[in-house]
């Protein structure tokens, strides 16, 4: 399908523990397109971090299929699924991640490094991704020097470096303040307005807002989807 960046199937996540098992998905099909944001919520345990984590390919369903550009990752080896990650998928994580011994800089250009992007180009590029959020300024700053809400800008600067086509955003606002996590959201948005496609999880119904859908996990299971004409607001009154 045309512009189709991201397709699961019938995903299927469980999780075994000697003759202990546990349905973190069930059953789970959803289609992202490029310049579409969808935002996923739930309470906690519903499966949505599980859900970004399969997407991503950094853990493999038990049943189902998840797909990438029409790159089925069942069919890849692990070498060919971490090349894919890198050069296509970007993460933003609410814990940030980020390498505490490199520069701002640094840490946007790791993953184009890692490409075999030369040392130059990739930190032209970093600073260029920096300057989109807002911290050109503070490229040679490590992260001991930076606010939690500038870390964060630093991890998004790194998920958007480079030809990433698929942003998965875990929380991202979950640590900030208000006016950050607004600014924040305005970087995701601006990157998926032009072309890139993305899921953002988060409690919050006002930052999913922000998203062109939402859908509403419970239990591993879709049980409920907004458009963009909708209030996801209602999603958390029908949870209660």
């Amino acid at each position: 399908m045309s512009g189709l960046v991201l397709r699961l199937t019938d995903v299927e996540r469980v999780y075994r523990a000697g003759e202990v098992s546990v349905r973190a998905l069930a059953g789970i099909s959803l289609n992202v397109r490029a310049g579409e944001l969808v935002a996923v919520m739930g309470p906690s345990g519903s499966g949505k971090s599980t859900l970004l984590s399969i997407a991503g390919g950094l853990d493999t369903p038990t049943a189902g299929s998840v797909e990438v550009e029409g790159v089925e990752l069942g069919g890849l080896g692990p070498t060919e699924v971490a090349h894919l990650r890198r050069d296509r998928i970007g993460y933003v994580f609410q814990d940030y991640n980020l390498v505490t011994d490199l520069t701002a800089a640094e840490n946007v250009a790791l993953p184009l490094e890692l490409g075999g992007t030369g040392t130059r180009a990739a930190r032209k590029a970093a600073v260029s991704a920096l300057d989109e959020v807002g911290l050109s300024t503070v490229a040679d700053r490590f992260p001991d020097q930076l606010s939690g809400g500038q870390q964060q800008r630093v991890a998004i600067a790194r998920a958007l470096v480079g030809q990433r086509r698929l942003v998965l955003a875990d929380e991202p606002t979950g640590a900030l303040d208000s006016q950050t996590s607004i600014a924040v959201l305005r970087v995701l948005r601006a990157r998926i307005d032009a072309g890139a496609a993305g899921v953002l999880v988060t409690h919050e119904a006002r930052y999913a807002g922000w998203a062109d859908r939402t859908i509403f996990l419970r239990d591993g299971r879709l049980v409920d989807a907004t458009s963009e004409r909708d209030d996801p607001q209602h999603l958390l009154s029908e949870s209660s």
